[in-house]
């Protein structure tokens, strides 16, 4: 018999037997960990951080190419129309490619409040708490937000306001495709919903509105839609309606009589002043080819809800949702803020069996910094009402943090309940 080129030691055998076990035993063992909840300190390799290495907007660089920026007759006044600002604008996100992709879907907010201290001793409250619903809705969906505290135009004050603020964030920031503004007094009260902006892909206006009650002779009203929440497409068309909306408020010589055609074509208009409310609605359907059909009238969820059709369904509402994480293993686990949305998109799936959170609830009427509230329902009602509404809001917020508020009537907080 021939020997063996490499003979065998005796421990050899042995060695390979006792590494195979091992290596076994740490397969094993790195699979009982992977499949282990939670994973406390480890991290699967295959595991992606979602974001993680992602392009962002380059904001420390902005290339010395001219821009309408340059351009010495830009005026950032209402008064002055801007032409040609597709082309602008495409000019601009061409030269800053960073900020061009993903711009279709880039919003921004825009909201804000009066110069001066509120007049109701604790509208000033309400307002930063107001203001803080907004900043942690945007947080958690990624976006821009900007808060005006003074009038851009001495003329257009009260309900005017937005549309020299609307005008001036289009010009701030090509970047974004959509100008979101919300009143002041309005509050997320569903903070997982995102919009649905693909729906709006043909259309340059979105507000919460009726057909019939803005396009129907028989059945018009001044309510037919409400112009406190609405998306606004960052172009041409829209810096032509905001010019010609404009022309129908205070800074026209035409103010007065535009406050008496107004009144005479809604009948249900009890005070003879042109708003930006009923001036659009007449803007919408007097040349509706234009106007009209490039507005898209929501009304399949909240854009704007009326706040005294909404308060008294959050305490129910609160216990179904309980309910459903309860019984939904994968909503109930907690997770940290920066994944909401994948847990908001699994949420979604359950909720098409349930009544949903209101998205918006618009506190119209109440008036939180003067303290003029529509006298049909008293001050009490609605400074309790908003306590509510921002604790409701707040509790999908803080539960990432591990508290809750257990009374929406008070502002106290206990640690939430595995």
């Amino acid at each position: 018999m021939a020997k063996s080129t490499h003979p065998t030691k005796p421990c050899a055998d042995g060695f390979c037997f006792l590494a195979g076990l091992f290596f076994g035993l740490f397969c094993f063992w790195s699979l009982t960990l992977y499949h282990y909840k939670p994973h406390f300190g480890f991290i699967p390799l295959s595991a992606k951080a979602s974001g993680y290495g992602a392009e962002a907007p380059i904001l420390h660089s902005d290339p010395p190419h001219e821009t309408f920026y340059d351009d010495p007759e830009l005026s950032y006044f209402i008064e002055k129309p801007v032409n040609n600002w597709d082309q602008k604008r495409r000019v601009w996100l061409d030269l800053h490619p960073s900020f061009a992709a993903g711009s279709r879907d880039r919003v921004l907010l825009v909201t804000g409040s009066q110069p001066s201290v509120c007049k109701n001793p604790i509208g000033d409250h309400l307002l930063l708490r107001f203001f803080k619903n907004k900043v942690d809705y945007c947080r958690l969906h990624g976006h821009d937000i900007f808060y005006n505290d003074a009038y851009l135009h001495p003329k257009m004050d009260s309900y005017w306001a937005k549309l020299p603020i609307i005008r001036a964030a289009m010009l701030a920031h090509p970047e974004a495709e959509w100008i979101w503004w919300m009143d002041s007094d309005a509050v997320f009260t569903d903070m997982e919903f995102k919009v649905p902006l693909g729906r709006y892909k043909d259309h340059n206006l979105v507000v919460h509105g009726w057909p019939n009650m803005v396009y129907e002779d028989k059945n018009k009203s001044w309510t037919g839609l409400n112009a406190g929440v609405l998306l606004i497409r960052n172009c041409q068309w829209s810096m032509d309606l905001i010019d010609v909306w404009a022309s129908m408020g205070p800074l026209s010589p035409d103010f007065e009589r535009w406050g008496q055609i107004l009144t005479s074509v809604f009948k249900d208009k009890l005070f003879p002043v042109s708003d930006d409310q009923s001036s659009l609605i007449y803007l919408l359907f007097t040349n509706k080819e234009k106007w009209g059909d490039n507005t898209y009238l929501e009304g399949e969820y909240n854009l704007e809800g009326y706040w005294l059709a909404l308060v008294g369904k959050y305490d129910i509402l609160t216990e179904s949702y309980i309910k459903m994480e309860r019984n939904e293993g994968v909503l109930r686990r907690r997770h940290a803020e920066k994944v909401n949305e994948w847990y908001d998109t699994e949420r979604e799936k359950y909720l098409k069996r349930r009544e949903r959170r209101p998205f918006v609830t618009h506190f119209t009427g109440c008036q939180p910094c003067s303290g003029e509230h529509n006298p049909q329902y008293s001050a009490d009602l609605c400074w309790n009402e908003m306590k509510r509404a921002l604790n409701y809001a707040d509790n999908q917020v803080l539960k990432n943090y591990g508290f809750v508020h257990p009374e929406l009537s008070s502002s106290d907080v206990s640690a939430v309940r595995s």
